[in-house]
């Protein structure tokens, strides 16, 4: 069963930086194409960063582009996202995914996406 596990949330101020961290099982973090997801009170859930290793590709948001950075350790099977000069509106549950649909201009869920229990950021002004 595929499984992924998140960790990094915290809270911090604005201008600050953060790390997430999903770690999953060696054959999904290989094959599966995963992302960042994150959803704030009272809004829909919306993809944060993605990438895949197989015909590779890498979407970010417009609004954490310059300011986000999504990364993979093969050693660890760990995706990562690192979240720098973070704004109060960058505030919500974060969700590591896989399974997602991929291109540069989209990333999106699926109905077979495997989804992580989610940590929470906030930021304060």
């Amino acid at each position: 069963q595929v499984q992924v596990m998140e960790s990094g949330g915290d809270s911090v101020q604005a201008g600050g930086s953060l790390r997430l961290s999903c770690t999953t099982s060696a054959e999904t973090f290989d094959e599966y194409s995963m992302g960042w997801f994150r959803q704030a009170p009272g809004k829909e859930r919306e993809a944060v960063s993605c990438t895949r290793l197989i015909l590779p590709a890498t979407y970010y948001a417009s609004s954490v582009k310059g300011r986000f950075t999504i990364s993979r350790d093969h050693a660890t099977h760990t995706l990562y996202l690192q979240m720098n000069s973070l704004k109060p509106e960058d505030t919500a549950m974060y969700y590591c995914a896989a399974g997602v649909l991929l291109n540069v201009s989209l990333c999106a869920s699926r109905k077979d996406t495997i989804w992580g229990q989610g940590t929470q950021v906030t930021v304060s002004s």
